[in-house]
């Protein structure tokens, strides 16, 4: 075997997170996913000359979080052999687009939508963070839920405050990539946004959603759209319709599309393409409004899980169908100007 033993150690951890990472990019179960990364930092924490000893007497499965199946990944990584579970993967879930959407890609910065296990996400936001990092992102906005939306484990205002304190640690760290704070607020009843109007404007960006009623008639719920909309501390309309395509299917929320979409380009709202196999909101009927209406865009994973980040293609190539203008795409400025228009 070539390579230090410290080197075999990092290139196991690293297959152990890539099979998670292609898990969560198919949406695959987030038991096998989480099985893959908790063996990673198993295999992470050991000794080098442990770790060799271990696979030497075929001990790996007696590490916490390690399994059979993991302990193989290692084991063969380890011997130098090819991983055949990960090369299936690949296989599988290569994805390709075409050249329009390939070149919206590219340009690309970051992604302002993202959930970690402080709500309804399954990862730390270092691991989040990291997946952002090697997916070339220059930025990665934390959005994790409301208070209202108890369902998800939404975040306090004291919750909040300590992620706010999170994210400016982990800043020091991994600069020049930066970690936006944020949040994915409710959007209550009324219109009105579901956290502390003082702590929504320290944060570096605010996407409102709404996640109740969305049956409501439409003359309600397009005032109370509109309403979320006009608060000068919301930058983006997430996933507007609220539809649900794959799964447990919803059908989406009933408004005028024209009313909302001119209310948000009057504010500098940002309209989030929501690019989550599930939702692809919003449709492409109301994705023509918003353009014509004058919307900027923001494009968006709403990811749960690392490999979710990985999902921004599905949203270009939305984009590219009605010819959208990469400039009014908000996602492919540099932060400095991102944060510019979002800074309350």
């Amino acid at each position: 075997m070539s390579g230090s033993s410290a080197d075999r150690q990092a290139e196991a951890v690293a297959a152990l997170r890539r099979i998670a990472f292609l898990l969560e990019r198919a949406q695959a179960s987030p038991y096998r996913s989480e099985a893959f990364r908790g063996a990673a930092r198993s295999i992470e924490r050991q000794a080098p000359d442990r770790l060799a000893a271990l696979a030497a007497s075929g001990s790996l499965a007696d590490l916490p979080a390690v399994g059979a199946r993991t302990a193989d990944v290692v084991a063969h990584v380890l011997r130098g052999k090819p991983v055949e579970y990960l090369d299936e993967l690949e296989r599988e879930h290569t994805t390709s687009l075409d050249p329009k959407a390939a070149a919206l890609r590219e340009r690309l910065r970051g992604d302002l939508h993202s959930h970690t296990e402080a709500s309804d996400g399954k990862t730390p936001i270092q691991e989040m963070v990291l997946a952002a990092l090697e997916l070339g992102h220059e930025y990665l906005a934390i959005t994790d839920h409301s208070p209202r939306l108890t369902v998800a484990n939404g975040l306090s205002a004291s919750r909040l405050r300590a992620q706010l304190d999170q994210v400016r640690a982990l800043n020091s760290a991994v600069g020049p990539f930066r970690v936006l704070t944020g949040i994915e607020v409710d959007i209550l009843d009324d219109g009105g946004l579901d956290q502390d109007p003082d702590l929504l404007d320290q944060l570096d960006v605010v996407v409102a959603s709404v996640h109740s009623k969305l049956r409501m008639e439409s003359g309600p719920m397009t005032r109370r759209m509109i309403a979320a909309v006009s608060n000068p501390r919301t930058d983006v309309l997430g996933h507007c319709t609220g539809r649900q395509i794959k799964g447990k299917s919803r059908p989406q929320s009933e408004f005028d599309a024209r009313a909302v979409f001119d209310a948000c380009a009057e504010h500098g709202v940002a309209v989030e393409i929501n690019c989550r196999p599930d939702r692809l909101d919003p449709p492409h009927e109301l994705l023509a409004i918003a353009i014509d209406a004058g919307c900027d865009f923001s494009i968006d994973t709403d990811a749960h899980a690392p490999g979710q980040l990985d999902w921004l293609g599905a949203g270009c190539a939305r984009a590219v169908q009605h010819d959208l203008d990469p400039a009014r795409v908000i996602t492919t400025w540099p932060v400095e100007d991102l944060l510019a228009r979002t800074h309350r």
